[in-house]
Protein backbone atom coordinates (compact mmCIF):
# COMPACT_ATOMS: atom_id res chain seq x y z
CA UNK A 1 0.00 0.00 0.00
CA UNK A 2 2.90 2.34 0.73
CA UNK A 3 4.39 1.83 -2.72
CA UNK A 4 0.98 2.67 -4.26
CA UNK A 5 0.96 6.02 -2.41
CA UNK A 6 4.52 6.80 -3.43
CA UNK A 7 3.70 5.93 -7.03
CA UNK A 8 0.56 8.09 -6.94
CA UNK A 9 2.49 11.03 -5.48
CA UNK A 10 5.24 10.66 -8.10
CA UNK A 11 2.65 10.57 -10.90
CA UNK A 12 0.93 13.69 -9.48
CA UNK A 13 4.25 15.57 -9.20
CA UNK A 14 5.18 14.62 -12.77
CA UNK A 15 1.79 15.80 -14.07
CA UNK A 16 2.07 19.14 -12.27
CA UNK A 17 5.63 19.63 -13.50
CA UNK A 18 4.68 18.76 -17.07
CA UNK A 19 1.82 21.30 -17.03
CA UNK A 20 4.06 24.15 -15.92
CA UNK A 21 4.37 27.22 -18.08
CA UNK A 22 7.43 26.99 -20.22
CA UNK A 23 6.46 29.20 -23.13
CA UNK A 24 9.27 29.86 -25.57
CA UNK A 25 10.76 33.32 -25.51
CA UNK A 26 9.70 35.46 -28.46
CA UNK A 27 12.14 35.71 -31.33
CA UNK A 28 12.95 39.33 -32.11
CA UNK A 29 11.96 40.30 -35.62
CA UNK A 30 14.11 42.62 -37.71
CA UNK A 31 13.03 46.24 -37.88
CA UNK A 32 11.81 46.98 -41.39
CA UNK A 33 13.30 49.90 -43.32
CA UNK A 34 10.68 52.63 -43.47
CA UNK A 35 9.38 53.49 -46.91
CA UNK A 36 7.64 56.82 -47.30
CA UNK A 37 3.92 56.64 -48.00
CA UNK A 38 2.93 57.06 -51.64
CA UNK A 39 1.66 60.52 -52.41
CA UNK A 40 3.26 62.06 -49.35
CA UNK A 41 5.20 65.24 -50.00
CA UNK A 42 8.93 65.67 -49.52
CA UNK A 43 10.77 68.98 -49.39
CA UNK A 44 14.31 69.53 -50.64
CA UNK A 45 15.92 72.83 -49.70
CA UNK A 46 18.28 74.70 -51.99
CA UNK A 47 20.53 76.10 -49.28
CA UNK A 48 21.88 79.64 -48.99
CA UNK A 49 25.16 79.90 -50.92
CA UNK A 50 24.23 76.80 -52.94
CA UNK A 51 26.14 77.67 -56.11
CA UNK A 52 29.46 77.21 -54.28
CA UNK A 53 28.51 74.05 -52.33
CA UNK A 54 28.23 71.39 -55.09
CA UNK A 55 26.81 68.16 -53.53
CA UNK A 56 25.67 69.98 -50.38
CA UNK A 57 23.60 72.55 -52.29
CA UNK A 58 20.40 70.47 -52.12
CA UNK A 59 19.38 69.25 -48.68
CA UNK A 60 18.77 66.46 -47.96
CA UNK A 61 20.90 64.65 -50.51
CA UNK A 62 20.33 61.88 -51.42
CA UNK A 63 16.55 61.54 -51.01
CA UNK A 64 14.50 58.31 -51.12
CA UNK A 65 10.76 58.53 -51.79
CA UNK A 66 7.91 56.23 -52.79
CA UNK A 67 6.36 56.16 -56.26
CA UNK A 68 3.67 58.85 -56.39
CA UNK A 69 5.50 61.26 -54.08
CA UNK A 70 5.66 64.95 -54.94
CA UNK A 71 9.04 66.51 -54.24
CA UNK A 72 9.10 70.27 -53.72
CA UNK A 73 12.35 72.21 -54.00
CA UNK A 74 12.42 75.41 -51.93
CA UNK A 75 15.06 77.98 -52.90
CA UNK A 76 16.56 79.55 -49.76
CA UNK A 77 19.43 81.06 -51.75
CA UNK A 78 19.61 84.63 -53.09
CA UNK A 79 20.14 83.35 -56.66
CA UNK A 80 17.76 81.51 -59.01
CA UNK A 81 18.32 77.77 -59.47
CA UNK A 82 16.75 74.71 -61.11
CA UNK A 83 16.37 71.04 -60.27
CA UNK A 84 16.89 69.37 -63.64
CA UNK A 85 17.16 65.60 -64.16
CA UNK A 86 20.35 64.50 -65.90
CA UNK A 87 18.28 62.12 -68.04
CA UNK A 88 15.47 64.56 -68.84
CA UNK A 89 12.85 62.93 -66.58
CA UNK A 90 12.00 66.23 -64.84
CA UNK A 91 12.84 69.93 -64.77
CA UNK A 92 11.43 72.41 -62.28
CA UNK A 93 12.30 75.33 -64.49
CA UNK A 94 13.87 78.39 -62.89
CA UNK A 95 13.14 78.69 -59.17
CA UNK A 96 13.57 82.31 -58.09
CA UNK A 97 15.10 83.21 -54.72
CA UNK A 98 12.46 82.43 -52.10
CA UNK A 99 10.40 80.43 -54.61
CA UNK A 100 9.68 76.74 -55.10
CA UNK A 101 9.15 74.14 -57.80
CA UNK A 102 7.65 70.64 -57.64
CA UNK A 103 7.59 67.33 -59.49
CA UNK A 104 5.53 64.18 -58.83
CA UNK A 105 7.54 60.96 -59.33
CA UNK A 106 5.35 58.35 -61.05
CA UNK A 107 7.97 55.64 -61.68
CA UNK A 108 10.71 53.92 -59.71
CA UNK A 109 14.36 54.59 -60.41
CA UNK A 110 17.39 56.64 -59.53
CA UNK A 111 17.25 60.25 -60.70
CA UNK A 112 20.49 62.24 -60.53
CA UNK A 113 19.87 65.95 -61.08
CA UNK A 114 21.64 69.32 -61.19
CA UNK A 115 21.11 73.06 -61.51
CA UNK A 116 21.34 74.16 -65.15
CA UNK A 117 22.85 77.53 -64.12
CA UNK A 118 25.34 75.94 -61.72
CA UNK A 119 26.20 72.42 -63.04
CA UNK A 120 28.37 71.68 -59.99
CA UNK A 121 25.21 71.60 -57.85
CA UNK A 122 24.23 67.91 -57.95
CA UNK A 123 21.96 65.53 -56.04
CA UNK A 124 20.04 62.27 -56.45
CA UNK A 125 16.48 61.16 -55.78
CA UNK A 126 15.74 57.44 -55.52
CA UNK A 127 12.13 56.43 -56.09
CA UNK A 128 11.03 53.01 -54.76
Amino acid sequence: MMSFRVSAILVAVMCITACGSSSPSPTPSPTPTPTPAPGAGTTVTIVNGARSLTTNAYSPNPVTVAVGTTVTWVNNDSTAHTATSNGGAFDTGTIAAGGSGSFRFQSAGSFPYHCTSHPGMTATITVQ
